[in-house]
């Protein structure tokens, strides 16, 4: 028997290493079934490519939103920023809270010209002259936002030891005092970081986060535990109930020694010891004494940043080691 003959119906010989190439004959789970083998197969096909329960589950956004998958969102909220954060090699941060309501001084006598307008237009409306006198005391503490802008430029500038890298701002990414945070990093150059969380309104970040810095999040509490997981200092601005929540759950947290101690430095003690009054605390039995050196307070960016340092420095911690840049 001639070989070419023996060997024609054989299937050709398999390559030692597997093919890349497309296919030259697909598969058969590659075609759907014809409607000339069942004329209702592709109407069953396609309700059931169109079903819910075929989508992968890492598309499925309705799935993911399950009261019994929270365990997973949670995972995915933490490590997707952790990831980022670990690329962009982001150690050491500075976090800075404050209200999104002190916006730059040009801006706050805008704010105000317009709300005194309103007022005396209508003389004899209460609101809208309580609006006019919140407006007056808004812009009274816009400095604030040049402070805030002014310390981020000194964070920015420091290289911190011992590997002489750089200690990064890091804001809740929105507007206000946390703009100017970012603001002030990012015009000496430097990367600046921004957590932000989805709510039920519109918001947008802004714009002075570096773009691949910015998150948002979807849970409060791995937001804040990102916050806290490479801060070596906390400083609050002047804010409400978000800096507020911010500020005492740091402070339970080094009260409670559930967390190394970092500085923690509030900006504008007049406000501050309103707004938190730790001596009536004390006084009532509700703290300790001691807990009142939890927190400093300062009134420049100058003077909150070196409080930062002289804290490092008596503490001795060898992983904070400032050189001014």
């Amino acid at each position: 028997m001639n070989p070419t003959d023996r060997d024609a119906g054989a299937p050709p010989q398999r390559p030692s290493v597997a093919s890349t190439h497309p296919r030259a004959h697909p598969l058969p789970e590659s075609v759907p079934k014809p409607a000339s083998d069942d004329p209702h197969a592709p109407q069953r096909v396609a309700a059931i490519l169109a079903s819910a329960s075929y989508r992968p589950a890492d598309r499925d956004t309705e799935f993911l939103e399950w009261d019994a998958v929270r365990g997973v969102r949670l995972a995915i909220d933490y490590q997707k920023a952790e990831l980022l954060l670990e690329r962009h090699r982001i150690a050491h941060t500075i976090v800075v809270f404050g209200s999104t309501r002190l916006r730059e001084p040009a801006a706050a006598r805008r704010q105000r010209e317009e709300a005194e307008a309103a007022a005396a237009a209508a003389p004899g409306d209460r609101q809208l002259a309580w609006r006019a006198g919140v407006a007056r005391r808004l812009e009274a503490k816009s400095h604030y936002y040049e402070v805030a802008r002014e310390f981020g430029r000194l964070v920015a500038r420091a290289q911190v030891g011992p590997g002489a890298g750089r200690a990064v701002v890091m804001t809740g990414g929105g507007p206000g005092i946390m703009e100017a945070a970012n603001r002030g990093a990012d015009e000496t150059g430097a990367p600046t970081v921004g957590l932000n969380i989805t709510l039920p309104h519109e918001q947008f970040p802004n714009p002075y986060v570096t773009p691949e810095l910015c998150f948002s999040f979807h849970y409060f509490a791995i937001r804040k535990l990102h916050f806290l997981n490479r801060a070596r200092a906390l400083v609050a601005f002047p804010g409400g109930f978000g800096t507020l929540d911010e500020l005492f759950e740091t402070l339970t947290l080094i009260q409670t020694r559930k967390m190394p101690a970092v500085p923690v430095v509030l900006v504008g003690r007049e406000y501050w010891e309103r707004a938190f009054d730790v001596e009536f605390l004390v006084a009532e039995g509700t703290v300790d004494p001691e807990d009142r050196d939890l927190f400093g307070f300062a009134e420049t960016a100058e003077e909150a940043w070196h409080m930062i340092c002289r804290w490092h420095a008596a503490a001795c911690t060898s992983h904070f080691q400032v050189h001014e840049g």
